[in-house]
């Protein structure tokens, strides 16, 4: 009942707009991942089809400066707030979504390093032949932080694209250092465990409407949709914590 309950929220809200039409949004990978999960229900109760352009944000920069058309981002808060600050979301809209712990993963069935304290994570980061993370903040400034960017310099892989648990999956890279979500979500990677206390890092991702949608009102029932207890199922279950509040 509850699910129902909140289908015909959508629908109500999406009504808004003028007739079905195709949802377009940039978002990084943590939202994608529950989008597969739910976004059919979405899709059916709204009866607009969504396009998840999925990538690091780095990636959208070029598109949305440029003047690419879309309905929705969903990123990290510096990223929503600086779109916001240059006109491009609208900043009414704007909406706490999930977090995730950053941790460590490794191929399936490869052996787990022991990380259950600051000094055994810098052994094992500095035992591991090759280490993978994104050059967004926190990884790069923990590593400075610890002592050890240096070294790891040498045999560290830093895509600009959001692949660092498929590079670990395909056995190019041996150790990732990624939000828990990526870990869990990706085919053939195998989660080792969060960042010890003391260096704990948590991601945030939050969402926000374009300022030229031409699909507002639906973009923020999506937004809505996914602070539903349904998608809080699956964004637990896929080791993120829903937003507390907006």
């Amino acid at each position: 009942m509850k699910l129902l309950a909140s289908l015909v929220f959508v629908a109500a809200v999406a009504g808004g707009d003028a007739g079905a039409a195709e949802l377009k949004m940039f978002t990084s990978r943590a939202l994608s991942t529950v989008l597969e999960v739910i976004g059919h229900q979405f899709e059916q109760s709204s009866g607009h089809k969504l396009n998840v352009i999925v990538g690091f944000s780095p990636e959208f920069a070029p598109r949305i400066n440029g003047g690419e058309a879309f309905d929705l981002m969903m990123s990290p808060p510096p990223v929503i707030d600086g779109y916001i600050k240059d006109g491009k979301l609208k900043a009414d809209t704007r909406t706490m979504l999930v977090s995730s712990d950053v941790g460590v993963g490794v191929k399936a069935g490869a052996s787990k390093p022991d990380i259950s304290t600051v000094d055994a994570f810098k052994a094992a980061v500095l035992k591991a032949k090759s280490v993978s993370y994104l050059p967004s903040p926190g990884v790069p400034q923990l590593l400075e932080r610890l002592g050890i960017a240096e070294a790891v310099k040498a045999k560290a892989t830093i895509p600009n694209t959001d692949i660092v648990s498929e590079l670990v999956a395909k056995g190019e890279v041996e150790m990732v250092i990624v939000v828990v979500t990526q870990i869990l979500t990706t085919p053939g990677v195998e989660l080792v465990g969060p960042l010890p206390p003391e260096i704990k890092i948590t991601t945030s991702f939050a969402g926000a409407v374009s300022a030229n949608s031409a699909s507002p009102d639906t973009a923020l029932a999506l937004l809505k949709f996914l602070r539903s207890e349904e998608a809080i199922k699956v964004i637990r279950s896929q080791g993120m914590m829903p937003a507390s509040s907006p």
